[in-house]
């Protein structure tokens, strides 16, 4: 089943009277005059957010900002004060205590920046136990609390208590309990924050490999940019409880939308962010036929040419004054060298290395056929833009 999560305008004022915060902020306060004029606190303002079905959604900003106070509306940990959450359609704000707890139970689950796990009982105990609360029997929850272990890798400490183990080993616990109940939303706040620089970045990737095997709907927590550029999806930057960019990781580092967003992308290693796909122009290849028809561009760039099938596979590589030599050849019997294409999802940087001994590069699909090329000074320009605002002040 895929899950999809929407967030309507969502706002948490923090104060006895919330309703004439509301007013204020309906007609056009800012959460600084709101809190002067009332001494209310605006957490949360108008937050209205479309997270996929299957996708890490990143949400991030300095602290302050609101993105743990958003994670917990999300499952009601903390009460909204306006607007809506969908889960596939379903409205969690008006759902009474008795679905809250069977949401909780059955389709939400959570990942805590420390852990949270009980330490009078065991490994194998700490992650069956939401499913001990949702009622299934013992033989059947330890089960399943073991084979999300060794999904984890921590199998061999079933019997050991938390207090035995590191905090890279304690998080993978946590992340097998919020597997365990196979939730359709994962919701990680900070999740990995705790963690030693080395400990985190390998959380980071098994939290990868998972998701490529369970295509979890996961809402991660962060104010790492460099975290959320690798493991997410989408990214919402909030500030002062407002989202104040949203979109995919390249777009965001593109196309920073103000001072605040591109303090963020300074230092972000382009290389390891962007793809081929990112940087590629039209080819204008050579085409064989099956009937050994062939099709020549009339101008090509540079001194070698691609060549295609009539379906668009790449075939392979060519001295540009050889073309001629392919007609009336087997498309399917040709033997030319490939080593000059990439995939359209290979990071710059190995498409620099590439470009090592190519003068150009062929981009391909998944499915072999060619989609574009790239040259060297493609590459360089998208590596070497950088914003030049100053780093954001922490609030």
């Amino acid at each position: 089943m895929t899950t999809r999560l929407t967030i309507e305008k969502v706002t948490k004022v923090f104060s006895d009277h919330p309703e004439r915060a509301l007013a204020l902020l309906a007609a056009g306060a800012s959460k600084d005059r709101v809190h002067a004029e009332l001494g209310a606190v605006v957490a949360l303002n108008g937050i209205s957010l479309s997270v996929p079905a299957g996708a890490i959604y990143i949400i991030m900003g300095l602290s302050g900002s609101g993105k743990s106070t958003l994670a917990r509306c999300v499952n009601r940990l903390i009460e909204p004060t306006a607007g809506r959450i969908l889960l596939d359609g379903e409205d969690i704000v008006t759902a009474s205590p008795q679905r809250l707890r069977e949401l909780r139970r059955s389709r939400m689950s959570m990942v805590f920046q420390h852990f949270a796990l009980l330490p009078h009982k065991s490994v194998v105990e700490n992650v069956e136990f939401g499913l001990k609360l949702r009622g299934m029997p013992a033989p059947q929850r330890r089960k399943k609390a073991q084979e999300f272990l060794a999904i984890v890798g921590l199998e061999k400490w079933a019997g050991y208590r938390p207090v035995s183990l590191s905090g890279g080993m304690r998080q993978r616990v946590g992340l097998a309990r919020a597997l365990a109940t196979d939730a359709d939303l994962l919701i990680m706040d900070e999740a990995f924050s705790a963690l030693d620089p080395l400990i985190r970045s390998e959380m980071q990737d098994e939290l990868l490999q998972l998701q490529k095997l369970l295509h979890k709907t996961i809402l991660f927590i962060t104010h790492d940019f460099q975290e959320a550029l690798k493991l997410g999806t989408r990214i919402a930057v909030l500030s002062d409880g407002a989202v104040v960019q949203e979109g995919a990781p390249q777009e965001i580092v593109l196309d920073p939308r103000n001072d605040y967003v591109a303090a963020f992308t300074r230092d972000v290693d382009r290389a390891r962010l962007f793809d081929a796909a990112s940087v590629m122009l039209p080819a204008a290849p050579i085409v064989i036929g099956a009937d050994g028809a062939l099709s020549i561009p009339p101008r090509m760039e540079g001194r070698q040419a691609f060549v295609i099938d009539g379906g668009g596979r790449f075939l392979g590589a060519i001295a540009a004054s050889d073309a001629a030599s392919l007609r009336g050849k087997d498309p399917g019997a040709l033997s030319l060298p490939r080593e000059a294409a990439i995939p359209m999802k290979a990071k710059l940087i190995e498409v620099a290395r590439a470009l090592n001994a190519a003068e150009q590069l062929a981009v391909t699909d998944e499915d072999g056929r060619l989609v574009g090329c790239i040259r060297g000074e493609q590459v360089l320009a998208r590596i070497g833009g950088r914003p030049s605002a100053a780093p954001p002040a922490a609030r």
